[in-house]
């Protein structure tokens, strides 16, 4: 195995979008509920839905469905916001459903296929083969990492009290 393979193993918290499964390192994971009432914030991307407030913290919400070009879809009792770290920041990502947390061995986690150079998999660690099923283990902070610094700023948590 690679070292690659190595340093990827360890627990997940899987999801499901789109009926695809995928799986975060559960390290990164803070908490998980259900859907609240989220404040829109003016001139953030249209999968930022907005941000909430979690016990006297202001956090952002991106929906991942809209972040990886899926259709949008009405939120069910089954919706949740998985609030995860990103660098050191909180963001909040909305997921159809959570599924369970999964212990992935390094011989069951492949490197991402090459799709072609219209397609990017660099936010993907590998493929989880455990369940008997191909789980996508994304890396959350090349997911939003670009879009945390701005969401983090003073301007957009002054903009939702």
């Amino acid at each position: 195995m690679s070292e690659a393979s190595a340093e990827r193993a360890g627990k997940y918290l899987t999801f499901v979008l789109a009926e695809e499964d995928y799986g975060l390192e559960i390290l990164k994971v803070r908490e998980i509920m259900g859907v609240l009432d989220i404040t829109t914030v003016p001139h953030t991307p249209y999968y930022v839905k907005g941000v909430v407030n979690i016990r006297g913290k202001v956090i952002p919400i991106v929906d991942l469905r809209l972040k990886f070009d899926m259709p949008e879809v009405e939120y069910t009792d089954e919706t949740c916001i998985i609030v995860v770290y990103v660098g050191n920041v909180e963001v909040g990502i909305i997921v159809d459903c959570v599924s369970e947390v999964m212990d992935i061995a390094e011989e069951d986690i492949e490197d991402a296929p090459e799709f072609g150079s219209e397609v990017s998999s660099h936010a993907i660690l590998g493929m989880g083969k455990a369940g008997g099923k191909v789980t996508i283990l994304l890396d959350i902070n090349k997911v939003l990492g670009g879009e945390v610094d701005a969401l983090a700023t003073d301007e957009a948590v002054e903009a939702a009290v």
